[in-house]
């Protein structure tokens, strides 16, 4: 396909035009109207044979069938419409902004052909890497139809690429009162980001309250009570820092890994880590994924407890063949205990499961798979739509890759 989908309203149009002229050749044959067939000037026999190359997917022919047609009629604003989205189709973005802005300029212009002019402006300002002028350009058909969803949309975007979280946040609110549904996840990745920015940038309060304020909104964002943990964490404020991460586990088990990782670190860190042990060894009895046994395999060992830490991490292996981490661990913890022949079985096995990752990601709406976790798909644009998808015991005992 060349073309993208506001073109496909116009291209729809155009193969409709196309069927009603064949339909009125045959009925002039039928007829004997030759006075009705002499009044086709050149222009439209052009413009319709531009119309055949579009449909016969050659652009190069269709833009030099329409470009003669406006030479002979440059007052048929269909033809310039047709020229400037079959430029954009191809790539040639400037020369698509320099017609749709001379349509714009046309005097006695219908408004929705003025608009949608406008609009398909602003989508050639985007894809010419122009951000600040397709901003402007769907502002300015939201000041004419405030209640235009893709303009809305398209500015949220834009805001989003440009990392720009406070206006993202105030275009979806916007898009909120348009569109039904729940716009609570979104908004809350919008405060989250934003709370990143102000890290970043050293302002820890704002920091604080964007993540506060994220959660306040939708309180199963994960990444917010993560990025919250860690701002703690970095001020030694173990204990209030622990209790977000805690959050995880209860709001989005499967991301519970995410949550362990931050509390390995943090209980190296810690005085008294005895109430992570206590909240991993709570969190076991009740969730007895591989993650989780690796978690507290880990902290027993810490803590010199070798056997239990066995234990777990071997309860950890049977959940999940593939789990590299912990067969690593179990092989690392083996030859520290001097339990050679163990170990040597340990890394035997560790390397027949190399080629199988224990995590991956898949998006549940359009089936792409990133190399690592993201909240919003780069693909299909949607946020949350990211799922854990694990390789079974079945496919590392057979040696077969997941499909």
């Amino acid at each position: 396909m060349i073309f993208d989908l506001p073109w496909v309203g116009f291209a729809i149009g155009l193969v409709l035009a196309f069927v009603a002229g064949l339909i009125a050749d045959r009925l002039m044959r039928w007829r004997g109207a030759e006075k009705i067939r002499r009044k086709l000037d050149r222009g439209d026999e052009a413009f319709f044979q531009g119309v055949q190359h579009i449909l016969s997917n050659e652009p190069d022919q269709a833009i030099e069938q329409f470009t003669k047609s406006v030479r002979i009629n440059s007052d048929t604003i269909e033809t310039y419409v047709a020229l400037a989205n079959l430029y954009s189709s191809k790539g040639d973005i400037e020369r698509a902004i320099r017609i749709r802005q001379g349509i714009i300029l046309r005097p006695n212009l219908d408004g929705a052909i003025r608009l949608r002019a406008i609009f398909d402006l602003g989508l050639d300002y985007k894809r010419g890497g122009f951000l600040n002028r397709a901003v402007f350009a769907f502002q300015e058909v939201i000041d004419s139809e405030p209640n235009n969803v893709e303009a809305h949309e398209q500015i949220e975007r834009i805001h989003e690429d440009m990392h720009d979280w406070e206006k993202a946040f105030q275009a979806r609110q916007a898009l909120s009162k348009l569109v039904k549904g729940n716009h609570r996840h979104i908004l809350a990745h919008h405060q989250t980001e934003l709370g990143k920015v102000y890290e970043k940038d050293g302002d820890i309060a704002g920091a604080e309250k964007s993540y506060k304020k994220a959660i306040s909104i939708f309180d199963r964002c994960v990444d917010a009570y993560l990025h919250l943990g860690d701002l703690y964490s970095a001020q030694q404020e173990h204990k209030a820092a622990l209790a977000k991460w805690k959050k995880v586990v209860d709001v989005a088990p499967q991301f519970t890994f995410l949550a362990y990782q931050r509390l390995e670190r943090a209980y190296a860190k810690m005085e008294n880590p005895k109430p992570v042990g206590d909240f991993l060894k709570e969190v076991a009895e009740r969730n007895s994924d591989a993650s989780t046994q690796l978690a507290l395999a880990r902290y027993l060992y810490q803590e010199g407890e070798t056997d239990s830490a066995l234990d777990h991490v071997r309860q950890a292996i049977e959940s999940f063949p593939s789990f590299l981490d912990a067969r690593r661990f179990m092989g690392e913890m083996l030859l520290e205990q001097g339990r050679n022949e163990e170990a040597i079985k340990a890394y035997k096995d560790l390397l027949l499961t190399l080629d199988f990752p224990f995590v991956q990601f898949q998006c549940g709406n359009c089936g792409y798979r990133p190399d690592k976790l993201v909240w919003k798909c780069p693909q299909c644009l949607k946020w949350d739509s990211m799922r854990i998808i694990e390789p079974s015991s079945y496919d590392v005992s057979n040696g077969q890759l997941p499909s």
